[in-house]
């Protein structure tokens, strides 16, 4: 069994490689670019009159999940640590504030030097998405010209 881990974490390690060959953009980590893209989302959905909002800020909701988990996983308060770092983002307008899961005392990925790969972060929402899409198409929410 740990045989097998450590090949699935050399395996993740060299796709990370991979992927900074191919694209050497990062944003970053900690949860900051999801809570960046979710206050964007829900912005935007204040232009949309109709029911199209509703599904708009649940995909905004969606996105928090991610640093809701990494505080959980941290063992920090979930809903009371993102909103505090989403406040900060705000106020600041700094969207490298995520979660401070090495209890280091500060919010600043880029202090932390936490960061992920620009492509590996569009594939998951890109992938999420699309689940989302096929999901709501199997359950007739949605016909294939919806999209």
């Amino acid at each position: 069994m740990m045989i097998e881990e450590t090949k699935r974490s050399l395996h993740d390690a060299l796709c990370v490689a991979r992927n900074l060959i191919r694209n050497n953009s990062i944003v970053y980590g900690g949860g900051s670019a999801e809570i960046s893209c979710s206050i964007t989302v829900e912005a935007a959905a204040d232009r949309y009159p109709g029911v199209e909002q509703y599904a708009i800020r649940a995909f905004a909701d969606a996105l928090d999940s991610i640093p809701m988990a990494l505080a959980e996983n941290s063992g920090l308060q979930p809903i009371e640590t993102l909103s505090a770092v989403k406040s900060q983002q705000i106020k600041e307008n700094n969207p490298r504030c995520g979660i401070d899961c090495n209890d280091i005392g500060t919010n600043d990925m880029s202090e932390q030097n936490v960061f992920e790969t620009l492509i590996g972060k569009q594939q998951q929402i890109l992938l999420a998405t699309q689940v989302v899409k096929m999901i709501l198409k199997i359950d007739d929410v949605i016909s294939p010209s919806d999209y």
